[in-house]
């Protein structure tokens, strides 16, 4: 039995990670400002507050809170911090915020733990993200790796959303692994890479072990239907269940790296309990690439809908293109393995949210919110030509 803070342990993966570690026996502490924006404006109704009730001692405040992170980190031997605003879009917008949650907290976590010698903390792990990546692992037409920058938006703007050499060739998106090159195109990414670096830096000189757990696209039963900035599975979701119509930026075409929350907690149980997790960075998610219009066609299925999706060719500056990581570190250090298809995780998301019925979601406003900051854009075909140029599936 362990003694285990969980910061952020109110929220998707936290709750899930509590109830998994109170299965095992560990006695749990919870710190978590119980944010609108996840739990709505009555959170102590919320369905993923009320589901670490009875299994953990439960702190409300936040990480910013130097005398409540003390109290919190008082006695624990394990640290997972999982607490940091999320959303790529909201990040380019709100850079000081982002800025004070994700780092400056974890500095302020860090400088607490620095000066007590006797915290007896044993092993910190630290939520990082594939972000960190920005456009991830690419090759070239012989193969040979490379890192593409962030896309330029007169490209997108023109309608080219693929990456291509210096010479004009086609790159190949490859799976990402420990290894490649840092880059974040978002300043939500470029917090998380200097939290992750914080941890794995310093933690070794304060006698503790670091982990950093690179999550993917996390997705799953409990996951919010009302954020917005909580991902498309939910989106697409409210969309579907209020007759609406989906619109699908890009060219549809554009993947990510879908990993279902129950290989998640165990991936994060593995960090937690694994002697060889100590002081190494792994990738977690599925290893498998889905384009976005193969979400719409599975979601339609899960839902039996015929919900229209449009491809508007719409951008946000700042997304990505590909993203899929390579498990080969996990796979070999802690034996991970995801066990959730994709077809089944969605079928189980579905049937859960279905259960839920459609939430109200200022999904638009976020939209509107980047078009007013110019972070969102249409294609010089679409702005031209009106809505008539969308292709409807």
């Amino acid at each position: 039995m362990t003694r285990i803070l969980v910061t952020g342990g109110a929220g998707f993966i936290g709750s899930n990670l509590v109830a998994e570690l109170f299965r095992r026996g560990h006695t749990i502490t919870v710190l978590d400002n119980l944010s609108p924006q996840i739990h709505g404006d009555n959170p102590d109704d919320s369905p993923l507050f009320q589901a670490i009730t009875g299994k953990a001692r439960f702190i409300k405040g936040s990480v910013t809170e130097r005398a409540t992170l003390t109290k919190a980190m008082h006695g624990q031997e394990v640290i997972v911090h999982l607490a940091a605003e999320t959303g790529t879009g909201q990040s380019m917008y709100m850079v000081e915020h982002y800025t004070a949650v994700n780092i400056q907290a974890t500095a302020m976590m860090l400088n607490i733990l620095a000066e007590q010698k006797d915290h007896g903390v044993k092993r910190m792990v630290v939520a990082s993200s594939r972000s960190i990546y920005g456009e991830g692992k690419y090759l070239t037409a012989d193969g040979s790796p490379v890192y593409p920058v962030q896309r330029r938006a007169a490209d997108m703007q023109a309608g080219q959303f693929d990456l291509y050499d210096a010479q004009g060739q086609a790159l190949t998106d490859a799976d990402t692994d420990e290894e490649s090159r840092i880059h974040p195109s978002s300043v939500y990414g470029v917090t998380k890479q200097v939290q992750e670096q914080l941890v794995m830096t310093v933690c070794p000189t304060i006698a503790i072990e670091p982990v950093a757990l690179r999550y993917q696209n996390v997705y799953g039963p409990g996951q919010s239907l009302s954020n917005p900035y909580t991902g498309i599975l939910s989106i697409f979701s409210n969309i579907i269940m209020q007759g609406g119509e989906i619109n699908v930026f890009e060219d549809g075409l554009e993947s990510r790296d879908f990993v279902f929350i129950d290989d998640v907690v165990d991936a994060t149980c593995r960090a937690i309990e694994l002697p060889a997790a100590a002081g190494q960075v792994f990738n977690v998610g599925s290893g498998v690439r889905t384009t976005v219009l193969e979400v719409v066609n599975q979601l339609r299925v899960a839902y039996g809908s015929d919900t229209v999706a449009r491809v508007t060719g719409a951008f946000r500056l700042g997304d990505i293109r590909h993203n899929s990581a390579d498990l080969g570190r996990i796979r070999a250090a802690l034996g991970f393995e995801p066990r959730m298809s994709f077809a089944e995780g969605i079928r189980q998301f579905a049937g859960w949210a279905a259960r839920q019925g459609p939430k109200s979601s200022a999904y638009e406003r976020s939209l509107n919110e980047l078009r007013e900051r110019g972070l969102m854009q249409d294609t010089t075909e679409v702005a031209a030509a009106g809505a008539g140029t969308e292709t409807a599936l």
